[in-house]
């Protein structure tokens, strides 16, 4: 799976949610809504994002490896700037269940998160936000059962996959350049 260029898009940007949402509506007027799909892929989120004034061998790479998205037919990994976090807190295993306190941990159901247990026995690794209890509380479904507590360091890589449909690119003066592109987030294994 390629990985965008490391070129920090210009501010400002935009991020757009597109809920996959279908309504039913009743001749009484009642609506009836639902969301379509799997849990984790029910709210694409899709960036307009530029580069401006880059130098023009910076808008050649990324030109280069849109182009060659195009050519594969792939999706590509891309992080989306403040999209993701690092948080300390803390931990209470019992059985297979980890509630983990942070305060404003801003984590949805379904987000995977990476988690390092800087104390305690529990086992590190990457997994899914089970519950969100309250704006400072969720849990994750530990792979092993045990009885522990602890301090822990709770990643959000904010890392998605993504496709780029359509891209402009301006050459400004001497070495100089603009990219303008969209990227639409995209679920797959």
């Amino acid at each position: 799976m390629a990985t965008f260029p490391s070129i920090e898009p210009s501010y400002s940007l935009s991020k757009k949610s597109k809920p996959n949402i279908r309504t039913i509506k009743f001749a009484d007027g009642f609506e009836k809504r639902i969301t379509f799909g799997l849990s984790t892929n029910q709210n694409p989120k899709i960036y307009s994002l530029q580069w401006l004034n880059i130098t023009e061998l910076e808008a050649d790479q990324i030109e280069s490896f849109l182009d060659s998205r195009v050519v594969d037919g792939e999706s590509f990994t891309y992080s989306p700037p403040n999209e993701g976090f690092v948080k300390t807190g803390t931990y209470s295993q019992s059985s297979t269940v980890v509630t983990i306190t942070i305060a404003n941990h801003g984590l949805g159901l379904g987000d995977l998160v990476t988690i390092d247990y800087t104390s305690g026995s529990a086992i590190d690794g990457s997994f899914l936000v089970a519950t969100t209890a309250d704006a400072n509380v969720f849990t994750v479904n530990a792979a092993s059962g045990a009885s522990t507590t602890g301090n822990v360091t709770v990643t959000l890589s904010g890392a998605k996959q993504f496709k780029c449909d359509e891209w402009t690119k301006t050459m400004n003066y001497g070495n100089l350049a603009d990219i303008k592109a969209t990227f639409i987030q995209v679920f797959e294994p």
